[in-house]
This record gives structure tokens, C-alpha cells and sequence, in this order.
């Protein structure tokens, strides 16, 4: 065989790779455009969803529930944005399964049965903590915000269109909210997606722990470091509200043992596997829990 033929034969293998890369990121994106069509149809629902705990609090104020834009474009650009990321989300399962079609066929079996688990977590996981972040966090951190501003019952009838005959008080310098449609979104969705992210702690630290860069008896010692950083942790993502930071340093540290006794399990099953294998040395590695080094071998 010349050197042209062996060159094509260890090209067929890549070109066959790419072709089929091809495919699975054009279904992808087809779905995309599709959901995110689908999604702007009902984007105004989906903002008023998003929008609910900001009026539930103006309404508990007795103020007219209602956000304005300033500008004619600002609108448009928010329920785009809007059917971009319910896009991505109803999406994802074809994105994630297109993903798994193409990488799965490079693993050994028990990587798959590994990783599929994880894959099937993490949206459950960040779906979790979206919504705690906007049924209870949300609520929390603007009732914080907007209490700061005052309550006017005569701009409400202004906007309501009912006639009200100043008083002396009312000519007295006041604040009042005016929610601007793209930045209150903006806050509703940085408090999902940091909560969304924080609820996926377990998945990271179990990857780790079977990867071996980690071990359930490094993370109890390095537990009262962990305690402060979750304490930091509240006290940036939150209002300066103590019943907030509270809710999600309970909340955070509560994943963190949960990723402890996880990361245990993957140690016991391993422990197991390599004492079938007869690999398992009782006076190298003891009772114990695995070390990281160890365990990485």
C-alpha cells in the first residue's frame, strides 16, 4: 500500500467524524429556530410569568402593577431575548440528545452508564434552582428593593386615569419605582441563573470525586473553609437582607453535604470494584476513604 493510500485510509475515519458533526449541530440549530420561534408566540405570557413577583409586590403596596420601557425599540428586544433563552431551554433536550449521539458511540460502556446519570441531573438540578430562585428568592430580594421607594397612592390613580386633587404632602419630594421592563428582567434572570448554577454543586463535585480530584474526606476537613465561602457567597448574590442570605446559605450548604455523601458513594463503589479485582490493599489504603491520589491511580 503507497503512502497516498494510507494517508486517505486515516483521513476516511476524520472526515466521516466531521461529516456526522455536521449533521448533529444542523438538527441542533434547527431546533433552536424552531423552539425559539415557538417560544415568541408566547413570549408576552412567559414575561409576565417572569414579571409575576415584582406585581405582587406592587399590588401588596397598593401601587399599579405595571413596568414601562423608555424606549420604542425596548420592548421588542426583551421578548427576543426572552424567546432566545425559553428557546434554548425547550430546546435542549434535542441539543443535549444530538450531543450524546455523537460523543456516546466514542465511550467504553461503563462511561456511558457513568455519565448518563449526570446528563439527566443537571437540567433537573438547575430546573430546581430556577425555580426557588423565582419563587422565593426573587420575591425576597425585590420586596428588599422596592421598599425603599416611596408609596404614592395619587401617581397610581395618574395612571389609572382617575382624577385626584393633590394635597400639601403630595407636593413633598418623593421617590417611587418606575420598573423598566429589560432591567427588571435582567435581576429576575441573573437571580435564576446564579441559583440555577449554585443547585449544580453536586454534579461538579461527584464528576470530581470520580475523576479523583477530590475525596469525601477532603471535603469534610475543608468543610469550615466551605462554610465561609458560601457565607461570601450570599452576601454578593443577595440583597443585604439576613433572611435572604440566610435562605441561601442553608440552602448551598445543604448541596454541599449532599455532594459529600455522593462523592462517598462513588469511593465505596470503587472500593469494591477494585477488591473484586483484587487490587485493594488494606494496609495501603485502610478503611478509609480513598485519597485523592489514590484514587486518581
Amino acid at each position: 500500500m503507497s503512502d497516498t493510500e494510507q494517508i486517505d485510509d486515516s483521513q476516511a475515519p476524520l472526515i466521516e467524524h466531521l461529516t456526522e458533526l455536521r449533521t448533529r449541530l444542523i438538527r441542533s440549530v434547527l431546533a433552536f429556530v424552531v423552539a425559539m420561534v415557538a417560544c415568541f408566540t408566547v413570549a408576552e405570557p412567559i414575561l409576565n410569568f417572569l414579571a409575576e413577583p415584582i406585581a405582587d409586590i406592587l399590588r401588596g403596596r397598593g401601587e399599579d402593577p405595571r413596568l414601562i420601557f423608555t424606549a420604542p425599540q425596548e420592548k421588542f428586544f426583551v421578548l427576543i431575548r426572552i424567546s432566545v433563552i425559553a428557546g434554548f431551554a425547550l430546546s435542549f433536550p434535542v441539543i443535549a440528545h444530538q450531543l450524546w449521539r455523537f460523543v456516546a458511540p466514542g465511550l467504553y460502556k461503563s462511561e456511558k452508564s457513568a455519565f448518563l446519570p449526570f446528563i439527566i441531573a443537571s437540567p433537573l438540578l438547575f430546573l430546581m434552582g430556577a425555580s426557588f430562585a423565582h419563587y422565593v428568592v426573587t420575591p425576597l430580594a425585590m420586596n428588599f428593593f422596592i421598599g425603599f421607594s416611596d408609596a404614592i397612592p395619587a401617581l397610581t390613580a395618574l395612571v389609572t386615569g382617575e382624577t385626584v386633587v393633590p394635597s400639601a404632602e403630595s407636593q413633598e419630594l418623593s421617590t417611587v419605582f418606575l420598573g423598566s421592563v429589560r432591567e427588571s428582567l435582567d435581576v429576575s434572570l441573573k437571580f435564576i441563573f446564579a441559583f440555577g448554577l449554585c443547585f449544580q454543586l453536586p454534579v461538579l463535585l461527584t464528576l470530581m470525586g470520580k475523576a479523583g480530584l477530590v475525596s469525601s474526606r477532603g471535603l469534610r476537613e475543608v468543610r469550615k473553609y466551605a462554610v465561609v465561602g458560601i457565607l461570601v457567597l450570599a452576601a454578593l448574590v443577595t440583597p443585604p437582607d439576613v433572611v435572604t442570605q440566610i435562605i441561601l446559605f442553608v440552602v448551598v450548604y445543604g448541596l454541599y453535604e449532599v455532594s459529600i455523601w455522593l462523592v462517598q458513594g462513588v469511593e465505596k463503589k470503587r472500593k469494591k470494584q477494585m477488591q473484586e479485582e483484587g487490587l485493594w490493599d488494606e494496609e495501603l489504603y485502610g478503611d478509609g476513604d480513598l485519597d485523592e491520589d489514590e484514587a486518581a491511580k
